[in-house]
């Protein structure tokens, strides 16, 4: 008994001791042990929900409410532009066939045939192009007021993952066109993981060999060819958005956790 009595104090010392880490408190905040403590496993599951689906916090700061002037609505903006880009590239799915044979002709067929295609794709075109531009501008917005400090670093890295993904989206639907502009971007741009450090079979401190390393996984083969393309598309249609998407909704949650929206003092 008395060894068992010992074994729960110090599963519950160490318990206290990852709660009070920051790590934990950057990921939980005060959601599960910090402002109450339930008696209950429904009333811990009916609270615990209610302060999710809450919209705003309970306490923000004053200059916070000042968004327009402090953030110049920049991550706003930046899920404007995600969202058009899901609504004009859903249209763009119906049409588009990622194949070689007929992928070029799918992307003229907008121009020619499709009703309101050339708007559609330009609409989807330039929005990528305005939300990898607000996207950047939102990190540094963030970098030079600090909000990046606890308690909101975790955020910070969720930010710059989703900078990436954005990036990513970007670049995997450079290929999707298949003319000689995107065929031979897409090529300089693969090769280019092939000395990239750790995942390229000849960058620096190479852990993957030649045939198993980045640049393999995203061409599929020894040249860009019909794997490439229809990696590319599976990434830029259903991979990334699905990614950005979850990144997205946690981004929010931990906004809303650490007080709402960043303000000056």
């Amino acid at each position: 008994m008395e060894e068992n009595k010992e074994k729960v104090e110090k599963a519950k010392n160490i318990e206290d001791v990852a709660k009070g880490t920051q790590v934990w408190k950057a990921i939980f905040g005060d959601l599960l042990f910090g402002e109450f403590k339930p008696l209950s496993p429904i009333n811990s599951l009916m609270r615990g929900i209610a302060k999710i689906m809450q919209l705003h916090p309970y306490n923000m700061s004053a200059g916070g409410k000042r968004i327009i002037m402090y953030t110049f609505c920049l991550g706003g903006l930046s899920v404007f532009f995600f969202a058009l880009l899901s609504c004009t590239g859903a249209f763009l799915m119906i049409y588009y066939n990622p194949d070689v044979n007929k992928a070029y002709a799918n992307v003229e067929d907008f121009r020619y045939i499709v009703p309101f295609g050339v708007l559609i794709r330009n609409m989807h075109r330039w929005t990528a192009h305005l939300m990898v531009m607000f996207v950047s501008l939102h990190m540094l917005r963030v970098f030079l007021t600090g909000a990046y400090k606890p308690p909101r670093e975790l955020n910070w890295i969720v930010g710059v993952i989703l900078l990436v993904l954005t990036m990513l989206s970007s670049f995997t639907g450079y290929l999707l066109p298949w003319d000689q502009l995107a065929y031979w971007g897409v090529t300089i741009g693969c090769s280019m993981g092939e000395n990239a450090p750790l995942l390229g079979a000849k960058g620096p401190f190479a852990l993957l060999e030649s045939g198993k390393d980045m640049n393999s996984i995203l061409v599929g083969g020894a040249a860009v060819g019909q794997p490439t393309l229809l990696r590319f598309y599976l990434l830029h249609a259903i991979a990334l958005p699905l990614g950005i998407t979850g990144l997205m909704g946690f981004h929010f949650w931990r906004i809303r956790r650490a007080g709402g929206v960043s303000g000056p003092l």
